[in-house]
């Protein structure tokens, strides 16, 4: 991922959005506690900084079966099913909710959980790692309906589409 100011602005203006993030634990610990440190610190430029603190004010919801506490206050630590925890919490109201790893945006697209879909694509092929689609195994084919793009200077393309009804 090429995190350049542009892109920060981009995912701030886009977090400004949401109520809730939905992590598992590994891009959980990609996360915290490096952006609240951030927060606190203002460490980085004013752009990083804003997105620090707009990502940090959002509650987030852990699911995870190893993990036994959390120290962000802010968080709440899950261990049952995700998508039960998910259907509860759409019930809800609230702004938007992000699924904010793949595993978590993987088994909530198999259950058709997913309202919209944003994605970011970078100009960086990647020859090995997880893909958001191999573990998904939807009852039927998603079809989706685009509502927009961005081009970034760096070269990514911020995709937005709706899931088609």
């Amino acid at each position: 991922m090429i995190a350049d100011e542009e892109l920060h602005k981009y995912f701030t203006d886009l977090l400004r959005t949401a109520s809730l993030i939905l992590y598992g634990r590994i891009t959980y610990q990609l996360m915290i506690p490096f952006w609240p440190e951030v927060a606190r610190d203002r460490s980085m430029s004013e752009v990083g900084n804003e997105f620090a603190r707009v990502f940090n004010s959002i509650d987030k919801v852990l699911f995870s079966t190893t993990l036994k506490q959390v120290e962000e206050t802010n968080t709440k630590l899950v261990r049952g099913n995700i998508v039960e925890e998910a259907l509860a919490l759409k019930q809800q109201p609230g702004k938007d909710i992000f699924a904010g790893s793949l595993s978590v945006a993987s088994q909530l697209s198999e259950r058709d959980l997913i309202d919209e879909y944003r994605f970011v694509v970078h100009p960086v092929v990647a020859g090995k790692g997880p893909r958001l689609f191999d573990t998904v195994r939807p009852r039927e084919s998603l079809r989706l309906d685009f509502l927009g793009s961005e081009t970034f200077q760096s070269g990514a393309v911020a995709l937005h589409y709706r899931k088609h009804t």
